[in-house]
């Protein structure tokens, strides 16, 4: 198993943040996604996969074209859930099979998904599946769908982020599932081919993800048999939603999650296609955020680092609040001292703008430099970037070292 100790930085990314430091005017602030690792946690991931079982990347997690270029060699295809990603993805001219999904779809996406020509629509709602027809009788063609599911499931495998198994807006609810192949079946120009559910994010515990495969499974005999000829009814998309421990080295097991879902399949006399749609679970672990202190000051008892930088860019120990690992990179690596809890912050007018509180440093000093890994997914592209016309970040993409 690859493990991953927040508390380390490799040292290609540790020179790289001391050469942009060193070669700046003013304190840093940046990302560095290191490919190299990229390509190595995506090949680790396949390399556990149940034969015939496909493994999908939703870009929502990081979009940028240097990850997806990247990606593509080793991924299926990309879970898309805009028309934006739509159009970036036609930008990065990636011949890679495409899927939309996600609630509130407008025509204008719906189109667009058309004319690109995706693999399949994920369906949400019944009157999508109106609409869909509608544009696809439009376009002349006809579009296969999958039918996402918003299944009854046991409160015991919820998550700290739950799309399924509750009421949500995701999905259509479980007991109008048979309505829903009836539409799509009696729809002209679309093509039914099978389920999808993504029912949770941040699920880093394995017993959980298990027993949540195993009714998915368990529900696709009774769920295939809703259509009229079961025997095009192939394909279970199952989405990600495998989580990221932030704060320490054990990881979700990844390995065992195949290994289990692997001797699921094997037990069923009809087991479908099933796809995976991970997104932060590929890219968490290639990105870092590096920041510079600014200023060291104290009130009412506690030690800040001011840093440049801070939410605005690297939005996501705020949006799950959770105290980011933050590794010291001193600017005299050799200097001794004495060891200091600091909360370390941003430049916002805000006093939610904070990384991480109670961070062990020694003699933190005005110049060092600060990094938080497991910045790959969910950061920059979830902050408000805008906030105070700070200056956007500098994105650094490094491949053997050198950008």
């Amino acid at each position: 198993m690859i493990h991953h100790d927040p508390n380390r930085v490799p040292t290609v990314i540790q020179s790289f943040c001391r050469r942009l430091a060193d070669n700046a005017d003013d304190p840093v602030s940046a990302f560095v996604y290191d490919l190299d690792a990229l390509v190595q946690r995506v090949r680790w991931l396949r390399s556990h996969l149940p034969e015939g079982v496909e493994l999908f990347y939703a870009i929502k997690a990081n979009s940028e074209a240097s990850i997806l270029n990247t990606l593509a060699p080793w991924v299926d295809g990309f879970d898309l859930s805009s028309g934006g990603e739509v159009q970036k993805v036609i930008g990065s001219d990636l011949t890679n099979a495409c899927v939309l999904s996600g609630p509130g779809k407008l025509d204008s996406e719906l189109r667009l998904a058309i004319t690109a020509g995706v693999e399949r629509v994920h369906l949400e709602s019944l009157d999508e599946i109106r609409r869909l027809n509608t544009l696809a009788a439009e376009a002349g063609i006809t579009q296969r769908v999958l039918l996402r599911v918003n299944p009854v499931l046991p409160q015991t495998l919820s998550s700290r982020l739950s799309m399924a198994g509750q009421p949500t807006p995701f999905g259509i609810e479980e007991r109008q599932l048979a309505e829903a192949v009836k539409r799509v079946e009696g729809s002209e120009h679309l093509e039914l081919g099978g389920f999808h559910v993504h029912a949770m994010s941040h699920q880093t515990d394995l017993h959980r993800h298990q027993p949540l495969l195993d009714g998915l499974l368990d529900k696709w005999p009774i769920w295939q048999a809703l259509a009229e000829h079961p025997a095009t009814i192939t394909q279970l998309n199952v989405g990600g939603g495998m989580g990221v421990n932030y704060l320490g080295p054990d990881q979700f097991n990844w390995p065992a999650l195949c290994q289990h879902l692997h001797q699921r399949l094997a037990w069923l006399s009809n087991p479908p296609r099933v796809r995976f749609e991970p997104g932060r679970f590929i890219t968490a672990y290639c990105g870092y955020y590096l920041m510079q202190i600014i200023d060291l000051k104290h009130n009412h008892g506690e030690e800040f680092a001011v840093c440049r930088g801070g939410t605005h860019h690297f939005r996501l120990p705020a949006a799950q609040e959770h105290d980011h690992p933050v590794v010291h990179l001193p600017a005299d690596p050799g200097r001794g001292g004495s060891e200091r809890r600091v909360t370390v912050v941003g430049q916002l007018c805000t006093p939610k703008d904070v990384m991480a509180r109670g961070v062990r440093m020694t003699e933190p000093r005005r110049g060092d430099l600060l990094v938080l890994p497991l910045a790959g997914a969910y950061g920059y592209n979830i902050s408000h970037a805008d906030f105070l016309c700070h200056p956007r970040p500098d994105l650094h993409f490094i491949h053997g070292g050198s950008i």
